[in-house]
C-alpha cells in the first residue's frame, strides 16, 4: 500500500490499464481523449506563472551579470552541440537498420490527406527571422496568453534584469514574488493529483485510435526509433553526464516520475513544472534552473531532433528517394533551424518534420503521411527523451558553472531511496550568484 502512494506508480498503473482498455475496447477508449487533453491543458496553464516567478526571483537577485552572460553563451553552445549529436544518432541508426526498405510507397495515396492537413498547420514563411520575431509578444499580457514558452521567458528576463538593476533589497516586490511562487507550486500540487487520470485518458485514446491499424513496416520503424532514443540517452547523454561527474542512471532515478508522466501523456511540457521544483531540490541553483530549463524546451528538444532525423531517413527509404551523405548533412543544417521551438507538445515534432521537408523539397511532403497514424506512439519516446535531455542539461551546466550543491543532491537522492517523496512546493532561496 505504501508503494501505491507514489505518484509515478499510480501513473504506471493507469498506463497499463489504458493499454488494456484500448486493445479490448478501442471505440470506447477513443472517448477518453478529453481526459488527457484536459490534464495537459491544466499543466500548460501553469507554465507561464512558474517560469515568471522562478526567473524573476532568481535573476532579480543577481549582481554579477557577467556570470549570467557566460551561462547564456555556454547554454546555447551546449544546446547546439547536443541537438546535433541527437540528429547524427538518428541518422546513423535509421541508415543502419533501414526500416523503410521494401515498402516502395511511391504513390503515397494513403498519406495525401494527412500530409495536406499537416501542411496546413505549418508556417509557409518559416525562417530564422520569423522565429526570432515570434519571441517578442505583442503585449506583456499576451506573452502569458499564447502559451508559448519563449515569449514568457523573454518578458521574465526583462523583468528580472529591471529588478536587479533598480530594486533595493527591502522592496516588497521580492516578497510578493516569493509568496506567489509558493502559491503557484501549491496549485501545481493539486493538479498533479490528477496525473494518473490524465495519463489514462491520453494513452487509452492513442491505443484505441492507432493500435489496430499499425502495419508491420511501421512497427519496425517504431522499434528502430525507440532504439535510437535509447542509444542517445545511454551513450550520448551518458557520456555528457559522465564528463560532468554524474551517472546517467542516477539522473534517471532522480527524474523518473517526470519521465513517466511525459511518457504517459506523450507531451514533455507536462513535466516542466515538476522539473523546476525537483532540480532545485536536487542542488541546482534556481538561476540555472530558471534560465536553462525554459530555454531548453525550445532550443534543446533532443527527442524532436531524433524524431526528425529518423523520420527523414525512413521517408527517403520508404519512397525510394535516394539521399547521399551530403544531402543528409544539408538536411541536418535545415533541421538545426526548423527543430527550434514548439516541439514539446504532442504532435509538435511531426509538424516540424513537415516544415523541414517543405523547406528542403528533398523528399515528397506526402511521405509525412506515413507517420501520421503512429505519431502518438513515437511521441511517447520523443517527449520522454526531451525531459531527460533537458534535465541533464540543467545538471551539467549547474556543475560547470559551480552553481551546484553536491551535498544537497546526495541528501535528496538518499531521502528518495528511504521515503516515498512527493515534490513539495519549492522554497525560494537566495541565489549564489
Amino acid at each position: 500500500m505504501r508503494l501505491l502512494r507514489k505518484l509515478y506508480i499510480q501513473v504506471l498503473i493507469a498506463i497499463a490499464l489504458a493499454i488494456a482498455f484500448g486493445l479490448l475496447a478501442p471505440h470506447e477508449a477513443v472517448k477518453m481523449r478529453p481526459l488527457g487533453e484536459s490534464f495537459i491543458a491544466l499543466l500548460k496553464m501553469m507554465l507561464g506563472p512558474i517560469i515568471f516567478c522562478t526567473v524573476v526571483h532568481g535573476v532579480g537577485h543577481i549582481k554579477d551579470f557577467k556570470r549570467l552572460g557566460r551561462l547564456g553563451v555556454k547554454t546555447l553552445l551546449y544546446f547546439e552541440v547536443v541537438s546535433t549529436l541527437a540528429m547524427l544518432t538518428g541518422f546513423a541508426v535509421v541508415n543502419i537498420v533501414r526500416p523503410g526498405d521494401g515498402l516502395h510507397a511511391r504513390s503515397m495515396s494513403a498519406g495525401e490527406g494527412a500530409a495536406a492537413a499537416i501542411k496546413a498547420g505549418t508556417s509557409g514563411d518559416f525562417s530564422f527571422t520569423h522565429f526570432l520575431t515570434s519571441i517578442i509578444p505583442h503585449t506583456l499580457v499576451s506573452a502569458f496568453v499564447s502559451g508559448d514558452i519563449l515569449p514568457v521567458l523573454f518578458v521574465s528576463l526583462l523583468a528580472g534584469f529591471a529588478l536587479a538593476t533598480c530594486a533595493k533589497p527591502d522592496w516588497v516586490i521580492f516578497r510578493l514574488i516569493e509568496e506567489a511562487q509558493t502559491v503557484v507550486f501549491k496549485m501545481l500540487g493539486f493538479i498533479m493529483r490528477l496525473s494518473p487520470l490524465g495519463a489514462f485518458g491520453a494513452m487509452a485514446a492513442a491505443v484505441g485510435s492507432y493500435g489496430s491499424v499499425t502495419l508491420l513496416f511501421l512497427l519496425r520503424y517504431v522499434l528502430t526509433y525507440y532504439a535510437s532514443t535509447l542509444c542517445f540517452v545511454f551513450i550520448v547523454l551518458g557520456v555528457v553526464a559522465g564528463l560532468a561527474g554524474f551517472s546517467i542512471f542516477r539522473i534517471l532515478s532522480l527524474i523518473k516520475e517526470e519521465a513517466i508522466l511525459a511518457m504517459g501523456t506523450a507531451a514533455s511540457e507536462v513535466a516542466f513544472p515538476r522539473l523546476v521544483s525537483k532540480l532545485e531540490q536536487a542542488g541546482c541553483d534556481e538561476v540555472v534552473v530558471g534560465f536553462v530549463l525554459p530555454a531548453g524546451y525550445s532550443f534543446n528538444i533532443d527527442g524532436a531532433c531524433l524524431y526528425m532525423a529518423c523520420g527523414v531517413g525512413f521517408i527517403a527509404q520508404a519512397t525510394d528517394t535516394p539521399l547521399s551523405l551530403s544531402q543528409q548533412l544539408a538536411l541536418l543544417a535545415v533541421m538545426m533551424l526548423t527543430s527550434k521551438g514548439g516541439a514539446g507538445a504532442a504532435g509538435g515534432a511531426l509538424v516540424k518534420l513537415a516544415a523541414t521537408i517543405q523547406t528542403s523539397r528533398a523528399l515528397p511532403l506526402a511521405g509525412v503521411g506515413l507517420l501520421f497514424g503512429i505519431d502518438r506512439v513515437l511521441a511517447i519516446a520523443t517527449s520522454t527523451t526531451n525531459v531527460i535531455g533537458n534535465s541533464v542539461a540543467v545538471l551539467v551546466l549547474s556543475k560547470w558553472e559551480r552553481m551546484f550543491d553536491k551535498q544537497k543532491f546526495d541528501a535528496h537522492m538518499n531521502r528518495r531511496l528511504t521515503t516515498p517523496v512527493e515534490s513539495p512546493p519549492v522554497q525560494a532561496s537566495e541565489p549564489r550568484v
